[in-house]
């Protein structure tokens, strides 16, 4: 008799020490539960329920005592959850299954197969006192499937964990009247997370990260379907706005982008911090082609990115370790609401700029980041950008570009001579490359206004060709700013130094150089764009040579332009003028037919190898008079 209430005054012990720690988390959840908590203290307090659970497992069990230790355990559980602990939240779970399975005199399965342990726990336990403490565990077995992205062992469960809220409100209502009807001085113990809006948290993340998982998985239309279920649950504001933002993502891979977007319009006013809906509304524009509406996208983009972080909300009366980010952990859905980092949505903003007519706001765009990019200490490096990283580079040839349209010709040469000083010691003195069909491409779908940050790891033996590029492509550049300035001699000269640096590239093949092949394959290939540099510089020292009528210099190079990067409308035209002046009319008029028919290249170019729009032009309706009079005679 002593022993029994020994053991008595034990439990009321243990069950103070419990509702304490209990208090104590909720009072400082304020502070833990700001946006950076202190992982320690919740280090602290996972280890005193730890500890307490020891003591309570040393003393035999009764029906009463395990109800004491499953709420122990749960508390216990919630903190290993939290912290990422789940092979520690498993044990415990299934440690705890096993003792309620002993206490009620039923067995289980064994260790290894937890969906088995469970369907044989509620069966025995379905009508003890211990189902309530049960069904609060299983809660936490979701949360631990649902961090450790096991969707197919919720999937196993579904129908106990469809039920699992309807079940728990009752057996909880249950216990509440049998309190009332016999008061007690003994308090139940405490828990740090109320199962209930645990239980809501976890049926709406579930049906987030399972829509997530279907669209990865090319099924939007099932995936649409399941997201719908996500706005009639009880959910946090930002889950709801992933549930849209997901919604939208279905919606446009299905060919709708209009209701994509009114989706995502509904993602940014349920969470006006959404990001994610705002960067995906910059593609859906970018594929309609619209190109005011993406400018405008990209720039609330870049001044949302640079925002400090919402604050976080006063928790402190309703305080859990659990919350959503905790929860979804998918990979799929991590990379479907994935956001580019600013810089690289301002680089973005500044090219569409410049490529959509607004020059002047696209170059201080690009101002802005390369003075970012000279004030980061991880990026000041001397001299010049390349060591810094190949997107500091080409970052720099691509403001540079810009420079060169918005007519500031030397500020573009300052910036090309930069890159040339960086890349001097660089050059190799001969670049042999293997077969060019192995040269690696990005995805096809990529065009110009996608983010230009998203580049493939380069391979080491590719560096050199890069550099190649690079510094070819800083010539070009400052052969255009002579050009501009109707300097034609010099325009010569820089011209011909990029043709001599693409001569140092040779290919090891079965005869002589590949040929050059069409431009329609993939863009991003970097022979592609050795292939258009070269091109780009032949046809601009051919322009140069018809202006100081050197023309039977200018015939060769523009002819050699059209071998090597077929597909150049300027080329094609002045090619025309070139053997117009030299006498031989049909086939001027021919090469302008040829060039006035073309189409626009689909093929994606960086911004600094596009044909420039400060070289001189041709009238075309002034060719196409001379061609209807040579054929009219």
């Amino acid at each position: 008799m002593a022993d029994l209430e020994s053991q008595r005054s034990l439990s009321g012990l243990w069950v103070l020490g419990n509702n304490q720690l209990v208090d104590e988390w909720k009072r400082q959840g304020e502070h833990l539960f700001s946006r950076d908590p202190d992982p320690s203290r919740m280090t602290q307090r996972s280890a005193e329920f730890h500890k307490l659970l020891l003591k309570i497992k040393g003393v035999p069990s009764t029906p009463d005592r395990s109800q004491l230790e499953l709420a122990v355990r749960f508390n216990a559980c919630v903190f290993s959850v939290a912290q990422a602990q789940t092979e520690r939240a498993q044990s415990l779970l299934t440690d705890g299954l096993q003792r309620a399975l002993g206490v009620a005199g039923g067995t289980g399965g064994s260790s290894s197969e937890v969906c088995s342990l469970w369907s044989s726990a509620l069966r025995a336990l379905a009508d003890g006192p211990l189902l309530l403490a049960t069904l609060r565990l299983l809660c936490l077995q979701w949360a631990v499937w649902l961090s450790s992205n096991r969707l197919t062992h919720i999937q196993e469960l579904r129908g106990e964990l469809s039920s699992l809220s309807d079940r728990l409100s009752a057996l909880e209502e249950e216990e509440e009247r049998k309190r009332s009807l016999s008061p007690s001085d003994r308090e139940p113990p405490r828990l740090v997370a109320d199962p209930l809006r645990l239980t809501e948290l976890l049926d709406v993340c579930t049906v987030v990260a399972r829509g997530a998982e279907w669209l990865s998985n090319g099924r939007p239309s099932d995936a649409l379907s399941e997201l719908q279920r996500a706005f009639s649950l009880p959910a946090p504001r930002d889950l709801l706005a992933h549930a849209h933002v997901l919604s939208g993502r279905c919606l446009a891979d299905t060919g709708r982008p209009q209701m994509a977007l009114l989706c995502f319009m509904k993602a940014m006013e349920t969470d006006p911090h959404c990001v994610a809906a705002l960067h995906r509304s910059t593609e859906v524009y970018r594929q309609l082609g619209n190109a005011t509406a993406l400018v405008e996208g990209l720039r609330l983009l870049n001044t949302a990115l640079r925002l400090p972080p919402p604050a976080a909300p006063n928790m402190a009366a309703e305080v859990s370790p659990l919350n959503a980010s905790l929860l979804l952990s998918s990979p799929a859905l991590g990379s479907l609401l994935a956001v580019p980092s600013a810089p690289s949505v301002q680089r973005r903003l500044a090219l569409s700029c410049v490529l959509h007519g607004r020059v002047a706001e696209g170059v201080e765009h690009y101002l802005d980041l390369l003075a970012a990019l000279q004030s980061d200490p991880q990026h000041a490096v001397a001299p010049g950008p390349v060591q810094a990283s190949p997107r500091g580079v080409e970052l720099y040839l691509e403001a540079a570009a810009a420079l060169l349209l918005a007519g500031r010709g030397p500020d573009c040469w300052a910036l090309c001579d930069e890159v040339l000083s960086a890349t001097l010691d660089l050059l190799p003195q001969r670049l042999i490359l293997g077969d060019p069909s192995e040269d690696q491409d990005q995805d096809p779908d990529q065009d110009q206004d996608q983010d230009p940050d998203q580049d493939q790891e380069q391979d080491q033996d590719q560096e050199p060709l890069d550099v190649v590029l690079w510094a070819g492509s800083a010539h070009l550049l400052q052969a255009h700013c002579q050009a501009a300035l109707e300097d034609w001699k010099q325009a010569v000269t820089c011209y011909t130094r990029c043709i001599n640096l693409t001569g140092k590239v040779c290919f090891k093949t079965q005869g002589t150089q590949p040929p050059p092949g069409d431009l329609s394959g993939r863009p991003g290939s970097r022979l592609r764009s050795l292939r258009r540099l070269k091109g780009l510089s032949l046809a601009g020292r051919g322009v140069s040579f018809t202006q100081r009528d050197q023309l039977r210099e200018a015939l060769r190079d523009l002819q050699l332009s059209a071998l090597v990067s077929p597909g150049g409308v300027s080329a094609g035209l002045w090619l025309g003028e070139v053997l117009w002046r030299l006498d031989r009319r049909r086939e001027a008029a021919s090469c302008w037919e040829r060039s006035l028919a073309a189409e626009s290249p689909a093929e994606t170019l960086p911004l600094y190898l596009q044909e420039p729009r400060s070289s001189p032009s041709l009238d075309p309706s002034v060719l196409r008079s001379r061609v209807q009079s040579l054929t009219q005679t």
